[in-house]
């Protein structure tokens, strides 16, 4: 028997196998994320695709976009991200106050997010830039909306696992809820770190 396996059974009680590692979360929430994913996944071949047939127009639209903007709220939706990690982990240390404190900090990192994009949309829109302008921007709105409703329901999800942490429900004793929350919350922020460099910035 190895040293390390001597340590595993010296933690663990008599009788019982040393606990396995499981997936963070609930199986039903990955299954889910994954079929999110592959959508996305579909619509940026579609965009890669359309982009070879227009790469002079699609590269003059991009330098309509405002790069700023768009990385502002990649720190943005990386910051939320590194928030609800913190909150996962205090939870996981039965730190009530850290993990809500953090899961809403997470949650104004997205209200951020969308508040930058309807900033940009809305200059689009008066600059007479509309989904129907050309190829480009129906790819643009339609990806970036999408992903824009995605933020929303990621903060609806964060809003509740806010008020169940602060009522107890997430702790050493149960952390899967507040788990599978942060997987969807981390799949969000994922999507936009493909998504901005691929609308935004490559040429």
């Amino acid at each position: 028997m190895t040293a390390i396996a001597t340590a595993q059974s010296a933690e663990a009680p008599a009788g019982e196998a040393p606990a396995a590692k499981r997936l963070p979360g609930y199986l039903p929430v990955w299954a889910f994320i994954l079929a999110e994913m592959l959508l996305f996944a579909v619509l940026f071949a579609s965009y890669a695709f359309a982009r070879v047939d227009n790469v002079e127009m699609f590269n003059l639209c991009q330098q309509t976009l405002d790069r700023n903007a768009g990385a502002i709220n990649t720190v943005l939706l990386v910051t939320g991200s590194w928030f609800v990690v913190l909150a996962v982990q205090a939870a996981r240390r039965d730190d009530r106050r850290a993990a809500s404190r953090d899961i809403g900090l997470g949650f104004l990192c997205g209200a951020g997010f969308l508040a930058i994009k309807v900033f940009e949309y809305a200059a689009k829109f008066g600059a007479g830039i509309t989904f129907s302008t050309n190829t480009f921007y129906r790819f643009y709105f339609s990806l970036t909306f999408f992903h824009f409703m995605h933020v929303i329901l990621g903060m609806v999800v964060l809003a509740i696992l806010w008020v169940k942490t602060r009522q107890g429900a997430y702790g050493s004793h149960d952390a899967h809820g507040l788990e599978s929350g942060a997987a969807y919350w981390h799949m969000v922020d994922l999507l936009w770190i493909v998504l901005f460099p691929l609308v935004y910035v490559m040429r």
